[in-house]
């Protein structure tokens, strides 16, 4: 009898696991074929949980429900309901996950807002029961969809939670005037049975790649750290995971169920021994360097409980940082979901959403007080925003794009764009790579958790998101851009391409306030130009034409360094001409 269970229970794995369910192999996450899968996906923060930095609002309004607050106070409840089933629709569509499968991702991190699939605990009838709502579900499956055509995974994250996880209210939209989700038992309730519930909507559909039951909760529960991370125990959070994994389980044993500890996701304290077998564990890496003692305790806990491991959550930082973290944890079969998609006015992300002007003053009165936007106004701003957030009215940024797949496994460089010669070459537009090779900068990454400070790594904070300093340019010819703040033996390296074999005149367009700067060319053969002086124009807004003589360059692709000697000046474009 024993031997017919054993055999049962073999071939229901194996059917189960057939149809393509991501699934634990021992220390590794594989597919329905037992292949390793290294999951490289994208957060797709801000669709249903908003945070008020994505929106500029961080300074007045965080979490969501104040957000929305803001925005009733100004149009009120019904236009409010217009523009966030536009912002929604705009959102995240199909035209989306085709294009992130187009760069590379393989899969999705759903970030969840409980109450697109539930009422809270507060607005049901009878206390204890469960009113379903389809909008959440309805956006779900059309995700899934879009996902399934595309090949990809989609991981299902509880985001904010019933009543909200953590103290840092912004990421779970917590309400503290309200009972959180570890100060209510009706709200935790409410919670495992929205994972089950969930869970038999999905339980046969093998592109859900899992479930991330509760995303960074944070919350002392007997230590002294607000947000948990000196917890020694964590029994409640462990308790009910547990609670999470039994309902799923009840009907559904497909699917990979991914835990997070406390502390923002890496607190695991009293979190072992695991309680399933199909079990993996997430952590959350930001602004520390990437170096293996940075991930070592994840690793130990890989082997010592035989249990995979993921990044499920990283990034807000510079395109040097995105690539080494991302090298570090693929060389340690880890895979990541990046963070987040689309934000207003951002480099650090693969789409940066553009902030209206009409919008803008709506920031303004709501951080400055004043004179009180009309309804009609206020409205008008607000849905333009949702239009703005769809995908065709976006920036994608592809040097983001470039460092989080092609750096990873080369260092060589390739154009940001054509240049063909002669013509105009904007300093903006200088190649696609990392430092030391595409550029070199003196300050390219944010370590703020291991030094204690932010550090910028490109002190505009415009464009593109590597170590090279951006600022608006406002030169009568531009690309809108222009590199700043140069400091000395920093360069830049344009590849450029010459239909015959030639001397070129170079002209140089830069301003300065006060500094006297110099540079020179460097070809790729080793070739240099005469160094030339650009003396003090009189004024950063202040631009002005010198020319750099006789420089000779090869027939078809060269790669040209300009090489800032001295710095303390402003570089608009360089233009190769005739002679």
């Amino acid at each position: 009898m024993k031997k017919l269970a054993l055999i049962v229970s073999v071939l229901f794995s194996i059917t189960s696991f057939g149809q393509g369910f991501l699934h634990r192999n021992g220390q590794d996450i594989v597919d329905g074929n037992g292949k390793n899968v290294i999951l490289r996906g994208l957060g797709l923060g801000g669709w249903m949980v908003q945070e008020g930095y994505m929106l500029k609002t961080d300074k007045f309004a965080g979490p969501q429900y104040v957000i929305k607050q803001k925005i009733t106070d100004l149009i009120g409840e019904k236009s409010t309901e217009d523009f966030y089933k536009a912002y929604k629709e705009n959102g995240i569509t199909k035209r989306d996950i085709d294009s992130l499968a187009t760069w590379g991702f393989n899969s999705v991190r759903l970030p969840m807002h409980y109450n697109l699939y539930t009422l809270p605990i507060e607005k049901e009838k009878v206390a204890g029961e469960n009113t379903w709502l389809e909008e959440g579900f309805t956006m779900t499956d059309n995700l899934l969809k879009w996902c399934a055509a595309n090949k990809m995974y989609l991981i299902l994250d509880l985001h904010a939670s019933p009543g909200g996880q953590g103290r840092d209210a912004n990421i779970s939209d917590y309400d503290t005037t309200k009972p959180s989700l570890w100060e209510s038992e009706a709200n935790r309730n409410k919670m495992i049975a929205f994972w089950k519930k969930v869970a038999l909507r999905y339980k046969d559909n093998p592109w859900i790649g899992g479930y991330d039951i509760i995303n960074e909760p944070n919350w002392n529960f007997t230590g002294t750290n607000n947000n948990g991370c000196d917890e020694a125990l964590n029994g409640p959070l462990r308790e009910l995971q547990v609670d999470v994994t039994k309902a799923i389980r009840a009907v559904d044993t497909n699917h990979l169920i991914i835990i997070e500890g406390n502390c923002w996701g890496n607190n695991y304290n009293g979190i072992f021994p695991l309680w399933d077998d199909n079990i993996a564990l997430s952590f959350h890496k930001y602004w520390n360097h990437n170096r293996k003692g940075a991930i070592q305790k994840m690793l130990d806990y890989r082997t010592q409980y035989n249990v995979p491991i993921w990044l499920g959550e990283s990034g807000e930082n510079s395109n040097v940082w995105f690539k080494d973290a991302i090298s570090l944890v693929e060389s340690n079969n880890i895979g990541w979901a990046f963070w987040p998609m689309k934000k207003i006015e951002n480099i650090a992300g693969i789409a940066s959403v553009t902030k209206n002007p009409d919008y803008e003053i709506l920031l303004q009165y709501w951080k400055n007080g004043g004179k009180k936007p009309t309804p009609v106004f206020a409205k008008k701003a607000l849905m333009q925003l949702a239009e703005n957030y769809k995908i065709e009215n976006v920036t994608i940024k592809p040097d983001v794009i470039d460092a989080m797949f092609r750096q990873v496994q080369t260092n060589e460089t390739k154009a940001y764009i054509k240049h063909n010669l002669p013509g105009k070459i904007f300093a903006t537009e200088y190649d696609l790579g990392t430092n030391g090779f595409a550029y070199f900068d003196k300050d390219v990454v944010n370590y703020k958790v291991d030094t204690g400070a932010f550090e910028e790594w490109n002190k505009g904070n415009s464009m593109r998101n590597d170590g090279v300093d951006i600022l608006p340019c406002t030169d009568v010819i531009s690309n809108g851009f222009q590199v700043s703040f140069i400091e000395n033996e920093e360069w830049l390296q344009f590849t450029v391409n010459s239909k015959s074999k030639k001397t070129y005149d170079v002209a140089i367009r830069y301003s300065s306030s006060k500094a006297e700067g110099k540079l020179h060319l460097e070809i790729e053969n080793g070739k240099k130009s005469s160094s030339i002086i650009l003396p003090a124009t009189g004024g950063d807004t202040i631009w002005k034409t010198i020319i750099l003589s006789s420089v000779d360059l090869n027939i078809g692709i060269n790669k040209i360094k300009v090489v800032f000697e001295k710095g303390g000046f402003n570089l608009n474009y360089f233009e190769i001409r005739k002679k």
